[in-house]
């Protein structure tokens, strides 16, 4: 699903395993299963939560947001790239990242799923 408002977007077999990954999706959802790695900072709490993600972030990387199926993430990229930052909407979310075969696990490092 592409938005056409001009959101970057990247497919989840372009990303590499060192690529830095902000999950915005819920705490039920993070719970379940995420992507190793990954910065969770849920979209209800986003912009209260916003210098973490400066923290975080690499300073001249890019910034790739995912949630459960790309629409939450999409308008986090898109105020990400509203402040100046290097971001990107991944195309299908977490969904699609599972069914591609990528890792989803626990907080423990347990197989998760994706909600």
């Amino acid at each position: 699903m592409h938005f056409g408002s001009g959101v970057p977007t990247v497919e989840v077999t372009d990303l590499k395993d060192d690529d830095f990954l902000l999950d915005v999706r819920e705490d039920d959802e993070w719970q379940a299963g995420h992507a190793e790695g990954a910065l969770h900072i849920p979209i209800s709490e986003f912009v209260a939560r916003y210098g973490e993600l400066t923290e975080a972030a690499p300073q001249d990387g890019r910034v790739h947001v995912i949630c459960r199926s790309g629409g939450r993430s999409a308008q986090v990229a898109m105020y990400l790239v509203q402040q100046g930052v290097d971001a990107v909407n991944v195309d299908g979310g977490m969904q699609v990242w599972a069914a591609v075969g990528r890792p989803v696990v626990t907080d423990e490092g347990q197989p998760g799923y994706v909600l």
